[in-house]
């Protein structure tokens, strides 16, 4: 197998070089002093910008701008300069809700069929999540979860770059991209307080491909990454994500590296290396469910840490509940069926469970690899159903693991 997700990915996600044009928001009108909206303002530097055949849209100067959604267009680049704020407004009817995703409003920044799109600085973007936090913590038991904005929310598109900016306190995720093709995102901190903050994914890849993730800082209130690929019950398109590599990044409290659970269209060819996690819920998490799942592989984990983790490997069918003396169903479309995960130079230190592998009884976990893997934890865990090999696994543990049927790794032996 050729793998070729660092070729494509590079190839794919750099951004052509921008027109020489640059437009200013200030000379638009913005006023960047935290009271005034500059939505208008911003938005009219970009419309500039893409008329004459694209640009740089620069917010500098320090300040606060404060705005409403913003739509990002072709051969664009939002520029937010080191000591200004690009800041959403706090008032729900800015941020209507969209209509081809009910579930979701329109982002500060969205964009829809663009190509060659960027947004870069030294600047901050902040989403002002404290109240859409809020109202979502303390809403009736039992009512649906009210539409939130994102921060940045990219449809359709190809060629995307986010590169240098701080990306704080957002309603929901902090970056989605849905069915685009070309995502670099690189030397970034997301930041968002922990539980208070829920459903605040970092960098949620959507039946997306060509992903190019290096240099992140995330501490997130949920999946630090999420790669998805859509739910059926959404009536989503079944489109797959493939073509990923993570690297060089540092994962701080959150829900780990996650793939899933949401996987109708599948996920293949995802490569992740040096990259540490401190604090999160879990680390190394492969996720889904009947119903949810499709064809989920070729997935490779390098030279990976994990510190106080709650679990440091996680690989389950069961993400929507455990069934016990499960005795299989039939195999459908959207059975998830995992296969071909390597795993080489993991450790982990300090975690609350060392590992909860299990497959289906219908669909086993095919060719797990786990090479010089090394976990320390107060629980062993469990494993079922899964098929492949180990060498040089150890597991440090109160107990040991709980092996449930179907299990057939070899060289397991701890």
């Amino acid at each position: 197998m050729v793998f070729q997700s660092v070729a494509a990915a590079i190839l794919l996600c750099t951004a052509t070089a921008f027109a020489s044009t640059t437009c200013d928001a200030r000379q638009m009108g913005a006023k960047g002093d935290g009271v005034t909206k500059d939505t208008a303002a911003i938005q009219k530097a970009i419309d500039a910008c893409a008329s004459k055949g694209g640009g740089i849209v620069v917010l500098q100067g320090g300040g606060t701008f404060l705005s409403g959604p913003l739509d990002l267009k072709s051969h664009v680049a939002l520029a937010v300069a080191r000591g200004t704020l690009l800041k959403a407004s706090e008032e729900i009817d800015d941020f209507p809700v969209r209509e081809d995703a009910k579930w979701r409003r329109m982002a500060l920044i969205h964009a829809d069929r663009a190509e060659d799109i960027a947004i870069t600085g030294e600047g901050t973007i902040d989403g002002s999540g404290q109240g859409w936090w809020t109202r979502h913590l303390n809403r009736p038991k039992g009512s649906p979860e009210p539409p939130r904005p994102m921060i940045v929310d990219i449809t359709r598109s190809k060629k995307i770059r986010i590169e240098g900016v701080t990306i704080q306190n957002a309603p929901m995720y902090n970056i989605l991209t849905n069915l685009c093709d070309g995502l670099t995102v690189r030397n970034v901190r997301i930041l968002n307080p922990g539980r208070k903050a829920p459903n605040t994914d970092g960098i949620d890849p959507l039946s997306t491909s060509h992903v190019l993730i290096e240099h992140a800082y995330i501490d997130t209130g949920d999946d630090n990454v999420a790669i998805k690929s859509g739910l059926v019950e959404r009536g989503e398109p079944i489109v797959p994500s493939r073509d990923i590599t993570i690297r060089d990044c540092e994962f701080v409290h959150g829900h780990g590296l996650s793939i899933g659970s949401e996987l109708a269209g599948g996920v293949q060819h995802v490569r992740v290396e040096r990259v540490s996690f401190k604090g999160a819920d879990q680390g190394i998490r492969i996720k889904s469910a009947r119903g949810r799942g499709n064809d989920i592989g070729d997935f490779h984990y390098k030279d990976i840490t994990m510190e106080d983790v709650r679990t440091a490997i996680q690989i389950t069918g069961y993400y929507t509940g455990y069934k016990a003396e499960d005795p299989g169903e039939l195999v459908t479309e959207h059975t998830p069926r995992f296969h071909d995960i390597y795993l080489e130079n993991v450790t982990a230190k300090n975690s609350q469970t060392a590992v909860q592998i299990q497959g289906l009884p219908e669909a086993p976990i095919q060719n797990l690899q786990l090479k010089n893997v090394h976990l320390q934890a107060k629980k062993a865990g469990v494993a079922q159903f899964a098929q492949g090999k180990a060498e040089g696994l150890t597991i440090q543990a109160e107990d040991k693991v709980v092996r449930g049927k179907g299990l057939a790794v070899e060289g397991w032996t701890e």
